[in-house]
């Protein structure tokens, strides 16, 4: 997967598309799971909230119906890049807690605060991260105390978020969570700490209108 995807200051994520309706078998193991980590389930109801979180916002920030189907157009794998980025989060957070990192709140709004004066306004901010990493403005705190947890982790490895040692630290949180993902949504590639597409021909999506597509 190309580094930029994976990362997107390490939440990259397509901006937003037709909330796709998944229909397929369901992982036997989990049913109603979207994803198992550390024998935590992510289920469909909550990787769903999530989409439509980010279609509401783009939704609101693209009045523009033309250009609002462009976006929906331009994206099409917002459900199976949400699933990365939640289980990314995860395994994120643990690398830094078995680092010994922590985020203070205080540290979330230095860096809020800093980067809103750089966007020109919170709003601006807001609408720069739901656009640039498809990160809905009620989910902008918390991918923050990602970011802080990963420019840490980096700093204490002594390297920084592209480089090998830093991508070795997550993946061993990958093997330490144990992830299992529906198959409908691919696997979990321990190594590269990333989502991979699996080879699953009995799955399709269903759009809201009705279009079935390859998933």
């Amino acid at each position: 997967m190309h580094r930029r995807r994976r990362t997107a200051l390490l939440l990259s994520a397509a901006i937003v598309t037709a909330a796709p309706l998944l229909t397929a078998c369901g992982s036997d193991a989990h049913p109603g799971a979207a994803a198992v980590v550390g024998g935590q389930r992510i289920s469909v109801a909550q990787l769903q909230t999530r989409v439509n979180e980010v279609r509401q916002a783009q939704r609101a920030a693209v009045p523009d119906e033309r250009q609002y189907q462009q976006v929906l157009a331009a994206t099409s794998s917002l459900t199976r890049d949400t699933l990365h980025n939640m289980v990314l989060d995860q395994v994120l957070h643990r690398a830094a807690q078995d680092a010994g990192i922590s985020v203070t709140r205080k540290e979330i709004q230095q860096m809020r605060t800093g980067l809103e004066q750089q966007a020109g306004g919170s709003k601006a901010l807001q609408n720069a991260w739901l656009q640039k990493y498809g990160v809905a403005p009620k989910r902008l705190d918390d991918n923050l105390r990602l970011q802080l947890e990963a420019q840490k982790l980096a700093q204490l490895l002594g390297t920084d978020t592209t480089q090998p040692a830093f991508w070795k630290a997550l993946s061993k949180a990958s093997q330490e969570l144990h992830i299992d993902l529906n198959p409908r949504y691919g696997a979990w590639d321990v190594e590269k700490s990333s989502r991979v597409d699996a080879k699953t021909p009995w799955v399709r999506e269903v759009t809201s209108s009705g279009t079935q597509v390859t998933a």
